[in-house]
């Protein structure tokens, strides 16, 4: 979508609806000037404390595997790089769906911060399916167990959807609100004596959920699957990214979505409900957070630990990924490959501690998550204000 001039929104649109459009009207070369900008600030950091920014940067970039497709490797850095490359794929997977969670609401005018919430329930009615029904077929029990999750994420986004139809409720309060409730009751459900703790007599003592069961597992299609091997949650993924699309661009939801997310008030005036355009949004993005959380579970994880759920902080880079991909499905699969890279090269498994110290480049990471966000909102202030500087001069020269 070509953004149009300041003059020609629609003044009644939503701070979230007029921030799309800004966001939307910078194409692909704003997203690069911010993530030009954000590693070189971080690159700076690097050379302050000591270490060269250079050699940092390659050492993390080494780390992410992606060197896997460089024809000039050794066997032996190609294996390592195949290894590291696995566990950047399987980041991704997440990651492209709680993005696409954010990206989706954005188009419709709302901001989605849940998709912690919605992610974290999914994994745990995936873990729960996942883990019962022993001798249900491989295939049918996969099937069921995403179901499981996709339903769930909907339901618990569909909730603070139906708040903003009903009663006008802020989403960003609700959602933030539905994060921190998802987060304990996952801590109460799998705690000691919770109703969803192990039932193995050997770790009665561990606050952890049963183990997927093996029939439940999905399938790893390259690498060693004891070693956390790319399973097929990352083509669920991909097909994830073109149903948003197709969403978008070929449907009638799709259009009542962009309308409403444009000017609500024009699209209810048009004939667009738009409060039941609101609980859908909410529920379609809950739908693909619960779906990243069930891939999580089934396809690496295989179990939930209370101690894991508020530490797990992965569906909040989910915010960063739609912003740094403007809301747009080849974007939010960039912005995913971009901080699933950052995520697992800085990680204490693959960087290389003689170049940078992991548990501070783990903190790097972080720092040039927090830039992109910053300078994409700069990007929106900025084209704000070109906007509103031409459109003082318009007024100035028809006066």
């Amino acid at each position: 979508m070509s953004a149009l001039p300041d003059d020609e929104l629609p003044p009644n649109m939503t701070v979230a609806s007029r921030a799309a459009v800004y966001l939307r009207s910078g194409g692909f070369v704003a997203p690069l000037i911010t993530v030009l900008v954000a590693f070189l600030a971080g690159g700076l950091v690097v050379l302050a404390t000591g270490h060269n920014p250079i050699e940092t940067y390659q050492a993390i970039f080494k780390g992410t595997g992606f060197n896997w497709v460089f024809p000039w490797l050794s066997e032996d850095d190609r294996t390592i790089a195949a290894l590291a490359l696995q566990q950047t794929l399987i980041t991704t997977t997440p990651l492209i769906l709680t993005g696409l969670a954010v990206a989706f609401a954005f188009r419709c005018g709302l901001f989605n911060i849940g998709g912690q919430g919605q992610y974290i329930v999914g994994s745990i009615l995936a873990v729960w399916v996942g883990s019962s029904f022993d001798g249900m077929p491989a295939l049918l029990h996969i099937v069921v167990a995403i179901l499981a999750g996709i339903l769930s994420g909907a339901a618990w986004a569909g909730i603070a959807g139906l708040l903003k139809a009903v009663t006008g409720t802020n989403e960003v309060i609700t959602t933030i609100m539905l994060n921190w409730i998802a987060i304990w009751v996952g801590v109460w459900l799998f705690g000691l004596g919770g109703p969803l703790q192990n039932d193995d007599p050997t770790r009665v003592d561990v606050p952890v959920s049963n183990d997927v069961l093996a029939g439940a597992k999905l399938p790893v299609f390259w690498g060693d699957a004891q070693l956390q091997g790319l399973h097929i949650g990352i083509f669920i993924a991909l097909a994830a990214l073109v149903v948003f699309w197709v969403l978008l661009n070929r449907t009638t939801l799709g259009y009542e979505v962009r309308a409403v997310g444009f000017s609500p008030d024009a699209a209810e005036a048009s004939g667009i409900n738009v409060r039941r355009n609101y609980i859908l949004v909410m529920a379609i993005c809950g739908a693909f957070a619960g779906l990243g959380g069930a891939l999580d579970v089934m396809g690496w994880q295989f179990r939930i630990a209370t101690n894991d759920i508020p530490a797990n902080q992965l569906a909040f880079f989910g915010i960063a990924v739609a912003l740094l991909g403007r809301n747009t499905a080849i974007g939010t699969l960039l912005g995913a490959l971009l901080f699933a890279g950052l995520i697992n090269g800085t990680s204490t498994r693959n960087l290389d501690p003689s170049v940078f110290e992991p548990q501070l480049a783990t903190n790097l990471t972080y720092m040039i998550q927090g830039l992109v966000v910053l300078l994409i909102s700069t990007d929106v202030l900025v084209v704000y204000l070109l906007r509103l500087r031409r459109r003082r001069r318009t007024q100035a020269v028809a006066a």
